[in-house]
């Protein structure tokens, strides 16, 4: 059965998509800890980071650079944090979280409460950052 996040690589579920190439995909998370916390994912399906071959694993890495970067402009942030966590979706992924203190990048925040039509805004204002 696919992944919720391969539902989205395939437009069968939504998304505020911000960034895409022919094997990852960056889209904002809608549980956001920060305004333009986005979730970075391969677009081959496998379950745990350390799993992904070497060559995914450093794409990763690279296209989430370049995300990084635009979500820090896009934001004006001081740092965007990188995060790999999470058990609930059985698929490689990482955060970027935009952060001015450390405390920005805690799971144990509250999550935001923010409408579509915000995730739509900041998702166009780092698409315009790329």
């Amino acid at each position: 059965m696919a992944s919720i996040f391969t539902k989205i690589i395939r437009r069968e579920i939504p998304a505020h998509i911000v960034a895409e190439d022919d094997a990852y995909l960056a889209f904002l998370d809608i549980n956001p800890l920060m305004e333009g916390h986005t979730l970075v994912i391969p677009k081959k399906e496998v379950d745990y980071i350390f799993d992904l071959d070497d060559t995914t694993l450093t794409g990763l890495h690279v296209f989430s650079r370049k995300v990084a970067s635009a979500i820090r402009q896009a934001t004006g942030c001081k740092r965007v944090a990188v995060v790999v966590l999470g058990l609930e979706v059985p698929h490689a992924h990482v955060h970027l979280i935009p952060m001015n203190q450390m405390s920005d990048a805690n799971f144990s925040n509250p999550k935001l409460k923010v409408s579509s039509d915000q995730l739509a805004s900041m998702a166009t204002r780092i698409r315009e950052s790329m």
